[in-house]
């Protein structure tokens, strides 16, 4: 199975290899093997051989939302970094910017901008790419992915490509119901034209709170938690007194509660702990069950 990956792949293929060095949060076993397929071709291929061998596999982005536990992963994690096509062509009922599933989020900013479109400023800041900002119905501000997609591509289980159209697609609070084995290879947004000044304007405002809010000078994973309700989850955890909380170099951060940080060398196992105890706590005060926006996969080590 080395042998076929190798020869599938016209990326970087990578086997038993430390997720600590691909993750956000900077923690994390090592996966069988991590595979940056070139184009979507190559990915088809990659998951029907996959399928086909009964080999488990995920795809991935920049893992910025993902802890992998410190025994590691049991299969083949399917890197999307290297999908990068991206552009505009005009559209019924606005503008359409289109961009494969490893094109990071910033980017997709950057070009709006440039090209006076509105609608994308919600993303500025967030640190994923399109493929797991549209799968996780990425959202801030009171703006979610489900505003501007206008439809999808995606690669089933056997490596075969379908577009389906927004009207389709079930989107809920940070999730998009897709079947398991389904990989979103791209996605074409719909803008509309603006003021190039007022796009950027609004950019840099929303990069500004986000600098003043979160906690970006350490490794993190971002939110932690989906947002119960009304009530941010960040607020619940600070009223529990966790802010600072802390097991082993996993810290619950002191300026965003619903930032878990590394403040050194935390280990998987200590960011999952400290997961749980904040879990605990909310519920024990509050009654409420917070749910994870973070993936967390992998077996116990």
């Amino acid at each position: 199975m080395k042998e076929k990956l190798k020869e599938l792949v016209s990326g970087e293929v990578l086997f038993d290899e430390p997720m600590s060095r691909h993750t956000s949060i900077g923690a994390g076993g090592k996966a069988d093997a991590l595979l940056f397929p070139g184009n979507r071709e190559e990915l088809a291929r990659i998951i029907a051989c996959l399928r086909e061998a009964g080999t488990a596999y995920m795809p991935v982005g920049n893992c910025t939302n993902l802890i992998v536990r410190d025994g590691g992963f049991r299969g083949v994690l399917i890197s999307l970094r290297d999908l990068r096509e991206k552009g505009i062509r005009s559209g019924e009922g606005g503008v359409c910017l289109y961009a494969e599933a490893g094109v990071p989020l910033s980017e997709i900013v950057h070009l709006s901008v440039e090209e006076s479109l509105t609608g994308m400023e919600f993303c500025a800041g967030i640190p994923g790419t399109v493929g797991g900002g549209v799968r996780m119905n990425a959202g801030a501000y009171g703006r979610e992915m489900k505003d501007i997609v206008k439809g999808i591509t995606l690669i089933n289980g056997t490596g075969r490509a379908r577009s389906v159209d927004r009207e389709k697609l079930r989107f809920a609070y940070r999730n998009l119901d897709l079947p398991e084995d389904t990989v979103v290879v791209r996605a074409e947004f719909l803008l509309q034209k603006g003021s190039k000044d007022q796009v950027r304007s609004k950019v840099n405002e929303i990069v500004a709170m986000r600098k003043a809010k979160h906690p970006l000078q350490y490794r993190s994973a971002g939110s932690v938690f989906k947002n119960p309700g009304t009530v941010p989850a960040g607020r619940l955890i600070e009223e529990a007194g966790l802010k600072g909380s802390r097991i082993g170099d996993a810290v619950v951060s002191e300026e965003h509660g619903n930032f878990i940080v590394n403040a050194g060398t935390a280990r998987a196992g200590d960011i999952i702990a400290l997961i749980e105890r904040v879990e605990k706590q909310v519920f024990l005060k509050r009654g409420i069950r917070l749910e994870r926006e973070v993936k967390i996969i992998g077996e116990e080590e």
